[in-house]
This record gives C-alpha cells, sequence and structure tokens, in this order.
C-alpha cells in the first residue's frame, strides 16, 4: 500500500485550535456496520453493553516544550522526548542553527542545559538549576507540547495544561495527549460506572514518534518510534474476565489499542508486561484481542489514520472521514471522536 492511499482533503477551518468548553459535549460520530449515527460524546453510554470493558490510558503529558537562549543569544527550542538519567533527557532542538556538543542553553530562573552529544535527530541533554531542584525548574520552565496544527501559543500556565490532558492521567512521561481520552470528564465516567460498565487503565508514555509522517513509497516499509509502556496484573485480568462473560475489549484510543495487541494472545487474552512496542497496524492485520474503539479523527497519511483503517475498513473509514468533514466536525487533538466497531 501506498501513504497516497490515506490521504484526504481538510479544509483548514475544520482543525481544531481550542478544545470545546465542556470536554463531553463533543460530537461523537458512531460507526457501527454500515451505518453512522451523530452522536454527543456525553451518550457514550447508548453504544455500550453492561458487559464491555472499557481501557483508558493513563499515561500523563509531561510540559515538554522548552525555550532557551544559546550561548551566542540565539533562541532555541527542546523537545523532551525521554529521561536519559536523573538530570539528562534525550531531546528534539529546533532552531536555525543549532548549539555545539558542550555547549550550554540558559532557561532563566537559574536553569541551564549542557549539550552532552547527539545521535540523529536526537540529543542528550543534561540540566542543572541553581535555585531548586532540576524538576520542579523544568515544570515551571516548560509548555505543554501542543502539535504543530495547533497555530497559537499555549494557552497560560494552566488553560492548555488542564485540557491537553484526559481527567484520569496519572504516571506522567507523555509528550503528546492520548487525545481519544480528552472527551471524558468525572461526571461521564461515575455515569458509566453507575450503568455497570467496568473500566480498567494501562500506560503507553505517547512519543512524538507516533505523529511523524510515514516517508517510504510503501507503507510496508515503515518503521515506527518505539514507545514505553505498561499493562499490569490488574489489566490482564479485567481483560480475561471480560472475554468469560462474552463482553466486548473497548480500547480508548489507538494507544491503548497498540499496547493490547502487543501483548495479544492468539486468544485474545493479555498477559501482563512491561517494556516498549514498535508495533505497526496497517490493513491487513488481524486483530486479536479489540473488538471496537473511540479515536479522534487523525491527520492524512498518518499511522493513526492507517491504524483505524485496519480496524474499520480502509473504504468505510475514508468514507465516515468525507461524511465527518461534510457534517463539520471539529478534527485532531482538540477535535471531536468516532466510536469505531469492525465492518
Amino acid at each position: 500500500m501506498s501513504p497516497d492511499d490515506f490521504d484526504y482533503e481538510l479544509p483548514p477551518k475544520a482543525i481544531a485550535q481550542h478544545p470545546l468548553a465542556q470536554r463531553d459535549r463533543s460530537r461523537l460520530l458512531v460507526l457501527s456496520g454500515d451505518g453512522i449515527v451523530h452522536r454527543r460524546f456525553d451518550e457514550l453510554t447508548a453504544c455500550l453493553n453492561s458487559d464491555d470493558l472499557l481501557i483508558v490510558n493513563d499515561t500523563k503529558v509531561i510540559p515538554a516544550r522548552l525555550i532557551g537562549q544559546k550561548q551566542t543569544g540565539g533562541r532555541v527550542e527542546l523537545l523532551l522526548i525521554e529521561r536519559e538519567g536523573d538530570s539528562v533527557w534525550h531531546a528534539w532542538l529546533g532552531g536555525s542553527r543549532k548549539p555545539g556538543i558542550g555547549s550550554t542553553i540558559r532557561f532563566g530562573a537559574g536553569l541551564t542545559a549542557e549539550i552532552v552529544s547527539r545521535d540523529g535527530r536526537l540529543w542528550s541533554v543534561r540540566f542543572a538549576c541553581t535555585d531548586g531542584s532540576v524538576d520542579h525548574a523544568l515544570e515551571r520552565a516548560g509548555t505543554m507540547p501542543l502539535p504543530p496544527y495547533i497555530e497559537r501559543p499555549p494557552e497560560g500556565h494552566d488553560a492548555d495544561r488542564e485540557r491537553y490532558q484526559t481527567v484520569y492521567a496519572s504516571r506522567p512521561g507523555a509528550v503528546a495527549a492520548p487525545t481519544a481520552g480528552l472527551h471524558f470528564t468525572p461526571g461521564l465516567l461515575e455515569d458509566l460506572e453507575r450503568r455497570g460498565i467496568r473500566r480498567t487503565r494501562l500506560t503507553l508514555h505517547v512519543g512524538p514518534g507516533t505523529f511523524q509522517p510515514v516517508q517510504v513509497e510503501r507503507v510496508e516499509d515503515h518503521a515506527m518510534h518505539r514507545e514505553r509502556f505498561d499493562l499490569d496484573a490488574a489489566c490482564a485480568a479485567a481483560v480475561r474476565e471480560c472475554r468469560q462473560r462474552g463482553g466486548r475489549v473497548v480500547a480508548v484510543g489507538t494507544t491503548v489499542v497498540r499496547v493490547l495487541e502487543h501483548c495479544a494472545t492468539e486468544r485474545g487474552e493479555v498477559a501482563p508486561a512491561r517494556g516498549t512496542t514498535g508495533l505497526f497496524i496497517y490493513p491487513g492485520y488481524a486483530f486479536r484481542c479489540v473488538d471496537a474503539m473511540i479515536t479522534n479523527f487523525h491527520l492524512p497519511r498518518s499511522t493513526l489514520l492507517m491504524l483505524v483503517s485496519a480496524f474499520g475498513g480502509h473504504e468505510r473509514i475514508l468514507a465516515a472521514y468525507r461524511e465527518a468533514i461534510d457534517a463539520g466536525y471539529r478534527f485532531y487533538s482538540y477535535g471531536d471522536a468516532m466510536w469505531v466497531e469492525p465492518s
């Protein structure tokens, strides 16, 4: 397959630049069988059965975007990718001219970063702070790593820090939000529990590689960036119990799909595991664990759209996207959602 097979035209006005005032008032396109139903996300209970199991990703987005100044006075931007040691991080660097190895970047309030090494696009930087701990300084200096199609700066110190984060986020480490979960509110989660819908969680720390464009001619030749995950015994037991009672495993987001499928046996069960996954799912993949999924609308030619197309059917998903565009749905991270069942 070619990346061109996953292309579509999206009017710029359809790209959501801000979240809605209320998370669960986003729209929900329900794709079940050959039909499409237009709902609101707070009507999610209409899609679920009492025997179903919702699985969410509890990763927490860190304020990973830092703006600093080189010794020459030039501006440089860092995107923290993954912690390498106590004060050492792997990072992407942006700016017209990259600093040299051994040079120092200053961020103010006593926070500095020394450039230690470089491996391709990935840089190692060692942080130091003269005014308190490094972690606290990074929390103060950093902003939320909003994706580039949100063409505005992060809104203050609080607004995007709250909204570009799920309400159940608890394990810091992601540099992008698992956006399907952004629509849930404490009230909606409580309503689902009252209706007997079970929920469990796993962790996948979303890295920027998930959103990197596919730059090969054949989809099959693309290599996914590896991301850290943790699927514990409680999650594995919940999946097993769901299978035993005849319920459906409902993945909240593509990140949950990838972890479950990475860990799944041929019988659709999962065993506790921790590590990294580079699983790339595209049409032709045989799903073993996931029975339904909740997801946002994804970029053209992206690995995320390829995964959703593998699950829901290539032409069926693209047709649903066309209808969503015609119906005025909001796209991407702060946009609306889909409920997808296999065709």
